[in-house]
């Protein structure tokens, strides 16, 4: 009796990634700003740095080939509270950004987004 094969997972890449080749996904599932305030969110950033990383994918053209740009679908309040940083002349507007890259594209934008934002469980 064979025994089925296990398939092996493979974790998208972290790179840094200047934060003026990023831009916020327009598929980003969060409308509503709830709870701390980007400018909050900000000042927590310039305090302890940035504490977890952007999700992204890159940008392709007509031919489907990578422009040099991401977007941004999850991690919306962490970039713009970056544009807060940089407009404040706390942070370049090139300094490289932690992100996680999905390139393989096997689930939308969307449901990255919306993954992270009902797979996380609240403080109590």
């Amino acid at each position: 009796m064979a025994k089925n094969a296990i398939q092996k997972i493979a974790m998208n890449a972290a790179e840094n990634i200047p934060y003026d080749k990023l831009m916020l996904s327009q598929k980003n599932v969060r409308r509503i700003k709830d709870g701390v305030s980007i400018e909050q969110l900000a000042e927590d950033i310039g305090r302890r740095k940035l504490i977890q990383s952007l999700n992204v994918r890159p940008v392709l053209d007509g031919e489907g080939e990578e422009t040099g740009t991401y977007e941004v679908p999850a991690g919306g309040r962490r970039y713009l509270a970056l544009g807060i940083l940089i407009k404040q002349k706390r942070l370049a507007k090139n300094e490289p950004i932690p992100c996680i890259v999905n390139r393989a594209q096997e689930t939308s934008a969307e449901e990255d987004s919306l993954a992270e934002n009902l797979r996380r469980a609240d403080l109590h």
